[in-house]
């Protein structure tokens, strides 16, 4: 059972402070626990609105402890219990006129008992979704989402399934359509991707070929750190490129 968010520290997110805070605060609050947020995602939301910060008279976003913690309440649901938005927004509309909600078991659709999910191996267990759920947490029809694969945004898994993170680049792809901005116009973005992911790639492979386990493990965290510091980058030099500072 799901209770009513209050804020404060649970769950990873240490809010002691009651001072409004920028996205970007906000950003550096939610990361521990989620570092694969952006500012984007956290815009997205709002525009969907699963949130909505207060805003000052020049239009900056600020936050406060509420703000922030149903953000995260919202980025578990998704990542927990794979909820799509439309559902996650009348789960904490319920919270807030005080009704109790029972939230589905944790993990996500695909991870069972065919081998795929569980203990095995060194790997950590990867979060799958069907095609259908996609197309529901996306808002999308098929041929939408035959159109992001043909441009590789979008790779299905071997079993016809999708990794986890198909649900956020999904709804980064409907975010940049508002501006306009079409898959084809993306295959850049996803060939720089590809080559910042091999970059990695080269530096933790010596550690993930290594017989001890703790050091193959250890190579799962190199990489995740190194992801982390190129996504920095990369945002860094785009906003360099544009003479812009987002705020």
């Amino acid at each position: 059972m799901l209770q009513t968010p209050k804020g404060g520290a649970g769950h990873g997110i240490a809010l002691t402070d009651s001072r409004l805070m920028s996205i970007g605060t906000v950003l550096n609050v939610l990361r521990d626990e989620f570092p694969e947020v952006t500012i984007s995602k956290i815009r997205f939301l709002e525009a969907e609105g699963l949130i909505e910060p207060q805003r000052t008279p020049s239009g900056y976003r600020k936050f406060g402890p509420d703000d922030v913690e149903r953000l995260a309440h919202v980025l578990r649901m998704q990542r927990d219990h794979y909820l799509p938005l439309k559902v996650i927004k009348e789960q904490l509309d319920a919270l807030e006129r005080g009704e109790t909600i029972t939230l589905p078991s944790p993990g996500r659709p695909g991870d069972g008992e065919d081998g795929r999910g569980g203990e095995g191996g060194d790997s950590p267990t990867v979060a799958r979704v069907g095609r259908d759920e996609l197309l529901a947490a996306a808002g999308v029809e098929s041929p939408e989402l035959d159109e992001w694969e043909s441009y590789g945004l979008i790779v299905p898994l071997p079993d016809g399934g999708y990794d986890a993170e198909a649900v956020t680049v999904a709804e980064l792809v409907m975010e940049l359509g508002r501006f306009g901005i079409e898959p084809r116009h993306l295959r850049a973005m996803k060939a720089a991707a590809d080559r910042e992911a091999g970059l990695v790639d080269q530096v933790v492979a010596p550690l993930r070929r290594h017989r001890n386990p703790q050091t193959r493990a250890h190579a799962q965290a190199r990489a995740k750190e190194l992801a982390g510091l190129t996504v920095k980058l990369h945002g860094a030099l785009v906003q360099t490129a544009l003479g812009v500072r987002l705020p």
